[in-house]
């Protein structure tokens, strides 16, 4: 019978070392992984107001065309709020409460272009600004911008006495996700949602796969959640060129949104709409605010509907 080789020991020995050495090394990087996971779930959670509002923009030069004027908002508690109005050229036409998106102000150019078509279209304009834009104090979140939309309401119904039955409420981009807010609890003769996200907390979940953002959101704009309490008609214009919010979005905010509601592709990305289609974006808003009777009725315009 053959004997163990006396080098044996000193073979199993140093498997055994070589095992030990393996063990430090996957608990090392597992102890790694774990620091960047959490580092990088830190960072999301202390950045999210951020990189959702993007705000702190000063308001800047631009203005829209006259007759324009700025008035003052009176937020709970006393802190300052302003509104830019934009009279239409009939003093008793119905108004449209205009809520921009983030990375913005009421001052930026992407907004100025869509209050002067909509103006064109004979009706008046409220733009309200948030608090955290356009040098308003404070700092934004879902309820503040929510909450800072309805003051721009309040104003139109409580200080200018206009009915419900003439407000139209207008939001692009984030302030789609405002004004579904908004639409849901207070009453309105249309809605239009422009570049409209279903969900941002679906969104932030297809970004980043790997976080628990439901979890963690704490501004998860789930309008798909609240669409169905909207009882004014809506319209929804979207892009199919958008990148920022891709149009699934928009069409998955419109399966489950009531009817009467209309659905119109549009160019233009998720910026540009009003510029480069502009024919078929302030045609599709006239075309739908006079299906439903808030503006007079026109000629037929063409629309993707």
């Amino acid at each position: 019978m053959a004997k163990d080789s006396p080098q044996a020991p000193g073979i199993i020995a140093g498997s055994r070392g070589r095992a030990r050495t393996a063990r430090r090394i996957l608990l090392t990087i597992a102890v790694v992984a774990a620091c960047v996971y959490a580092a990088a779930l830190l960072f999301l959670i202390s950045q999210e107001t951020r990189l959702v509002f993007e705000s702190g923009r000063p308001l800047g030069a631009l203005r829209p065309a006259p007759p324009f004027h700025q008035v003052e908002l009176s937020r709970p508690g006393g802190a300052g709020q302003f509104a830019w109005i934009l009279p239409g050229p009939d003093a008793g036409a119905p108004w449209i409460l205009y809520l921009h998106g983030n990375s913005a102000t009421v001052a930026s150019r992407v907004n100025v272009v869509r209050y002067e078509g909509l103006r064109s279209l004979g009706v008046n304009l409220i733009a309200p600004e948030y608090r955290g834009f356009g040098g308003v104090a404070g700092q934004p979140s879902e309820a503040s911008v929510t909450e800072d939309a309805r003051e721009g309401y309040r104003y139109l119904r409580e200080t200018l006495g206009i009915p419900a039955s003439r407000i139209v409420i207008f939001g692009w981009s984030l302030g789609s996700a405002v004004a579904v807010n908004l639409a849901a609890d207070a009453p309105a003769a249309a809605v239009v949602l422009e570049g409209a996200p279903a969900s941002l907390v679906a969104i932030g979940e297809m970004r980043y796969p790997w976080i628990p953002i439901r979890m963690i959101m704490r501004n998860p704009f789930e309008s798909i959640l609240k669409v169905g309490r909207v009882e004014a008609p809506m319209l929804f214009l979207h892009s199919p060129e958008d990148e920022i919010i891709p149009i699934e979005e928009g069409r998955r905010l419109f399966a489950a949104a009531r009817a009467p509601k209309h659905f119109v592709e549009v160019r233009g990305g998720h910026i540009d709409p009003a510029d480069v289609d502009s024919a078929v974006y302030f045609g599709a808003v006239r075309a739908f605010l006079g299906t439903h009777g808030v503006i007079a009725r026109r000629a037929p315009v063409t629309a993707r509907w």
